[in-house]
């Protein structure tokens, strides 16, 4: 008996079940189907550099395969997480090549693209602009943010969608079904196992196949893969949810604008999704505050309180008590009378401000703290509210000489702004009916 003699180790079933050709490939119909952008242009010989953009598991490297399979193209591969300049120029060599002997375009994929710096992007461009090679990045990060304009403008971008029920359950029939896959071994997936599955894959075909191959190593031959063997497998397995990737900004923005709409359900609904993902309970907190100053303002201003409570006790008790005060003032906030008044006038008197640059604080609204500051004039013919009536100084100015007063602040009908609205409508007609004249430079 050799004791250093091995067997072969066997491919994983999402590698065996890799399609080998269109026909066999699953999902992204709104790409491939008939009369579709990137079908057409296949069939029309008009292949092109191209972006993939997509969630992991929902086939970006085995479509850039298929396409040079297609288009009987060289097809070269690097992974930006491993690679460097040096294997750019290396895959370069290798285009030329192709060229120079056979006659052969080139498809360079890239996976992981947005992993590649700014420099490295640009070393890819002279050689897409002059035809060496068609270049396909996959990437599951938005190219708006992580790939420069130059490279965007030389590639056009498909998105590519999670697999849907349907394209899952293609999958599963052919694993269970293709000799390739688990076919001689005649095992069987009930509808509720396959839910389960579906659930627990969430839009990635590679994990539901590996889920599926860890099954079927626990199941016997001709037996069925059911709900209890899942639940010892799965455990809790985790929703899709990249912490600062295009998913985390999704989701905190559709749990904004839930509460913005006043829809405390979907506010929930997004709420629960971002802690099913694996999101900080304390980010979504401090965002919560955020949205109460925003969204609703002077128009409910215990709502800025409640928020703050909310973030002091998921600080405090963790989870699921800190969670569950986050959930009420989620749904306070949605429930709340909305303004923006606060959020549009702060922005406002910042761009102004920024504009106008160092205007001079006016002489009677400076402190005059020294004998000094006196006798410059600081603070002469400052009127002391509290000794005016009702404890406004009708006519008063407070902007500096060179700017016109303006309403920076306009509160909406909403709320207690409702009577904000018109305690500041009744100050401007006293200030319009005072005898003072606004001070000039």
């Amino acid at each position: 008996m050799d004791l250093f003699r091995s067997e072969p180790v066997a491919q994983p079933l999402a590698a065996r079940l890799r399609p080998s050709n269109l026909d066999e490939y699953v999902g992204q119909e709104h790409l491939l189907a008939r009369g579709k952008p990137l079908r057409e242009a296949l069939e029309q010989g008009a292949l092109h550099s191209m972006i993939f953009w997509g969630p992991p598991g929902v086939g970006k490297t085995t479509l850039a395969r298929l396409l040079a399979q297609f288009c009987d193209a060289h097809f070269e591969t690097v992974s930006a997480v491993l690679a460097g300049v040096k294997e750019i120029r290396q895959a370069v060599e290798v285009a030329k090549q192709q060229a120079g002997q056979y006659g052969r375009r080139t498809i360079l994929f890239v996976d992981e693209v947005h992993r590649f710096n700014k420099s490295q992007q640009d070393a890819f461009l002279p050689y897409v602009e002059d035809g060496t090679l068609l270049f396909i990045g996959a990437t599951t990060e938005n190219p708006s943010f992580e790939l420069n304009n130059a490279l965007l403008s030389r590639a056009r971008v498909y998105v590519l969608k999670s697999l849907d029920e349907a394209a899952l359950r293609k999958l599963v029939n052919r694993a269970l079904t293709e000799e390739r896959g688990l076919g001689k071994r005649n095992l069987r997936v009930g509808d509720e196992a396959f839910k389960m599955l579906m659930a627990a894959a969430d839009g990635d075909g590679r994990r539901m196949l590996n889920f599926l191959e860890n099954a079927s190593d626990l199941a016997e031959d001709g037996s069925e893969i059911d709900v209890q063997m899942l639940q010892s497998l799965l455990g809790d397995s985790r929703r899709r949810f990249d912490k600062g990737g295009e998913a985390f900004y999704d989701q905190i923005s559709a749990l904004h604008k839930s509460v913005r709409g006043s829809n405390p359900d979907g506010a929930l609904y997004w709420f629960a999704r971002m802690l099913d993902g694996g999101c900080d309970p304390l980010y979504i907190a401090r965002r919560v505050v955020r949205m109460a100053s925003e969204d609703i303002g002077n128009a409910d201003p215990r709502a800025l309180s409640l928020c703050l409570a909310a973030w002091d006790v998921q600080e405090r008790l963790g989870s699921p008590e800190g969670e569950l005060a986050v959930a009420q003032a989620i749904t306070y906030l949605a429930c709340a009378p909305k303004s923006n008044a606060v959020y549009m006038g702060f922005k406002t008197a910042l761009r102004e401000a920024a504009e106008h640059g160092s205007l001079e604080v006016p002489l009677h609204l400076r402190n005059a703290p020294t004998k000094l500051m006196k006798q410059l004039g600081y603070g002469d013919e400052y009127r002391y509210a509290h000794d005016e009536p009702d404890a406004y100084a009708a006519g008063e100015d407070y902007f500096p000489d060179e700017l016109e007063p303006r309403p920076y602040y306009q509160p909406v009908p909403r709320g207690l702004e409702l009577k904000i609205g018109e305690k500041l409508r009744h100050l401007a007609e006293l200030d319009r009916n005072s005898p003072r004249q606004r001070r000039k430079t």
